[in-house]
């Protein structure tokens, strides 16, 4: 690729991760839908199951979801210089908001209109979280041994640390292949496309 070519996919990581952030109310995980449509359906830089992988990561390492994600990211479409313009595009976005809302906080805290309208901001974000939990259920549950660590994993995070969880599901995952590989079963590491649009499927009788 040209040079020309390398800096118009950097100013487009940048200008995406621009545009995307300051939309986001809610933090990195109402930033998944966005970022799906962004990079897999818009730009296609990547495919669901690598933005999917990509997300486990992000939550695996300290630091914000939303910023690790970008970085990730970027990255992988244009090593250390696309991670960085990622980064920032991210992140100046909400640096530039919160400096403007810190000015005007004094003014705006006791407005009934303003503390009325993040009541309903609160609930959408809880509709935005629960979009990304399917869209990334449709590339992460491919089988009954997924849904099963599925289900597994959501009491568990009442009492556990989600980055112990990630570990856990790891180390299950390894386990699981690995005795299925014995067994003489077939191993399903992604979904296929035909099924996409129906979740539940390989739980229902599609597989093992």
């Amino acid at each position: 690729m040209s040079m020309k070519g390398q800096w118009k996919i950097i100013f487009q990581l940048f200008w995406t991760f621009f545009k995307i952030a300051p939309v986001t109310f809610g933090g990195g995980f109402a930033m998944i839908p966005l970022i799906e449509k962004e990079v897999v359906e818009k730009r296609k830089w990547m495919k669901s199951e690598e933005v999917t992988d990509v997300f486990a990561l992000s939550q695996s390492v300290p630091g914000a979801v939303a910023i690790n994600s970008a970085t990730f990211i970027g990255h992988r479409i244009a090593g250390m210089k696309g991670a960085m313009a990622a980064m920032i595009g991210v992140s100046l976005p909400t640096f530039l908001i919160v400096l403007l809302l810190g000015i005007l906080y004094f003014f705006i805290h006791d407005n009934p209109k303003i503390e009325s309208a993040f009541v309903s901001i609160r609930a959408s974000i809880v509709a935005i979280i629960a979009y990304a939990a399917i869209k990334i259920g449709k590339t992460a549950v491919v089988d009954k041994t997924t849904f099963c660590i599925l289900i597994a994993g959501i009491p568990v995070l009442f009492f556990l640390h989600p980055v112990m969880v990630i570990l856990a599901g790891a180390v299950a995952g390894i386990v699981t292949i690995s005795i299925k590989r014995k067994l003489g079963y077939d191993v399903k590491m992604d979904r296929n496309k035909g099924n996409e649009e129906d979740v539940f499927e390989p739980f229902m009788g599609a597989g093992i």
